[in-house]
């Protein structure tokens, strides 16, 4: 079985692939820490071939491959291609292959869906979405399909991808619009749910933004070396992650807070597996549930890309 990514968004809906990721995070899953490997390629930059693997033992075996070759943009062509190769754990047979941007896209912003289920308030109804990229297009509907949005604003530091994204999704109907570029403090106090996908290496949400009841999702900053949020947010916010060994490693978002002594790592409420496994209940064991500033850091991890695989092959090798 092959599945292109039109593929893929057909067999990973948005309720069924948060109700897979909230079951894994409850099994006993075998990640390793993801494989980096440097190849030389002559005439052009370095490139990197990255294997993220995991393993339910009897079940199911995946290894996702991403290529990251930098000299491919002079040629016009992408510099990340990727795949998945999901296997039987009990035979080793081979049982489906993915293309892995979209797979990896849709549970990353799953992920985000699933957080804001256990962190954001039941009530939330105004979305911001800060950056209007790529994982925009995904975090935006995963999102709606958890809490009851009625209302989508999106910023970018380009405010003409923000107006382009706000007409993709008036056009499905959607009541969206795009945040001028100096509305960024403004919108941040009004929204309910914040979920920033940016590239951005220095802070662009403010703590001192943040209104009462607000949920941060923060889906960038996935190297020491990026920020999505000051020191500010960190420390106003209930901290929660999606795994702890990542989020401690690998987001300059928790780092360098944490370097500075701003927060420590007891501040991170919970993980995954801890919501996941009701060893802590979210929002609802806050203090002051209406009120409570929530934070949520991902980073991504290899058992979120096994428990999409599982779910789309399971999907669609099951007769209708």
């Amino acid at each position: 079985m092959y599945l292109d990514a039109d593929q893929v968004i057909q067999a990973l809906p948005w309720p069924a692939l948060v109700e897979a990721l909230d079951d894994v995070f409850t099994q006993t899953v075998h990640s390793p820490v993801r494989h980096h490997h440097h190849i030389q390629v002559p005439g052009d930059p370095e490139a990197t071939l990255l294997l993220m693997p995991a393993w339910i033992e009897g079940k199911y075996l995946g290894v996702k491959q991403v290529n990251v070759f930098p000299g491919n943009s002079a040629r016009g062509l992408p510099g990340l291609t990727g795949h998945y190769l999901l296997s039987c754990a009990r035979t080793g047979h081979h049982l489906a292959q993915f293309e892995a941007n979209e797979l990896t896209a849709r549970r990353t912003a799953a992920a985000s869906a699933l957080a804001a289920r256990y962190l954001a308030r039941e009530d939330a109804s105004e979305l911001l979405m800060v950056g209007a990229g790529r994982m925009a297009r995904r975090l935006i509907p995963a999102h709606r399909a958890i809490r009851p949005i009625q209302r989508v604003r999106i910023w970018d530091i380009r405010e003409a991808s923000a107006r382009a994204l706000a007409e993709e999704f008036r056009a499905e109907g959607i009541d969206a619009e795009a945040v001028p570029e100096n509305g960024l403090a403004e919108a941040t106090g009004r929204a309910d749910i914040i979920s920033c996908a940016t590239l951005s290496r220095d802070p662009l949400i403010r703590g001192e933004w943040l209104s009462p009841g607000t949920h941060l999702d923060l889906v960038g900053s996935f190297t020491p070396f990026m920020r999505e949020a000051d020191d500010e947010v960190m420390r106003r916010g209930a901290v929660f992650v999606d795994t702890r060994d990542g989020a401690l490693s690998e987001t300059g978002d928790l780092i360098d807070p944490l370097k500075a002594g701003v927060i420590q790592e007891s501040d991170i409420l919970a993980d995954f597996p801890d919501l996941c496994g009701k060893r802590h209940a979210g929002r609802s064991a806050l203090e002051d549930p209406q009120q409570a500033i929530t934070v949520f850091k991902s980073v991504g991890a290899s058992v979120e890309d096994l428990a999409a695989a599982i779910l789309a092959y399971e999907r669609c090798s099951t007769p209708s």
